[in-house]
């Protein structure tokens, strides 16, 4: 698959706007299995290799598991403040679990985990998602191993289809749509 255009956009938005911290997280939209919208942030942990498929790390005991198992379709929300621009990522979902066959998703889900600081591989040790309140206790975990992952430990990806790039800066403001029909991405100028 090549690299589409809009992929070197969003690199640089996220290079202009690295002295932010925040510029890492985006909104990530499902349904869930009842049909109500769930939407919670996410960290953006780079591209899959080769690929322009953005990695997301998950709790398979968390609730957005059976959001994603249920309907693997998907929205993400990009703002970045410093240059006013929004990416909206329309695509599928792929979760790539401890029992995943897939050799080279394996292996990047293996990379994923290595590269996490200490801190966040330690919260896929924390007491189970969404379950009574534990004792702070239960919280001072041991650092897992950073060459095994945790089972718990999944790799989201998503899978554009479509993005929505919105430039808020100028008159008039500029606003790109990419869309992927037959392995290709076409490019369209709309009004914003």
């Amino acid at each position: 698959m090549s690299l589409t255009p809009w992929r070197s956009l969003l690199a640089r938005a996220l290079h202009r706007n690295r002295s932010q911290p925040h510029c890492r997280y985006l909104q990530l939209a499902t349904i869930t299995p009842e049909g109500y919208p769930a939407n919670r942030t996410v960290v953006f942990r780079g591209f899959l290799d080769n690929t322009n498929d953005l990695k997301i790390v998950v709790d398979s005991r968390s609730k957005k598991i059976r959001d994603i198992q249920h309907l693997p379709h998907s929205e993400g929300c990009w703002y970045f403040t410093k240059t006013r621009e929004q990416f909206r990522l329309t695509g599928s979902l792929n979760l790539v679990t401890a029992e995943s066959t897939d050799k080279e998703l394996q292996t990047a889900r293996q990379t994923t985990w290595h590269n996490l600081s200490e801190a966040a591989r330690s919260q896929f040790s924390w007491p189970h998602p969404e379950k009574q309140r534990a004792d702070k206790e239960a919280f001072t975990v041991d650092v897992p191993d950073e060459n095994i992952p945790l089972n718990n430990f999944c790799l989201l990806l998503l899978i554009p289809t479509k993005v929505d790039h919105l430039e808020l800066r100028g008159e008039p403001q500029s606003r790109t749509l990419y869309y992927l029909h037959d392995g290709s991405w076409s490019i369209r100028a709309v009004n914003p």
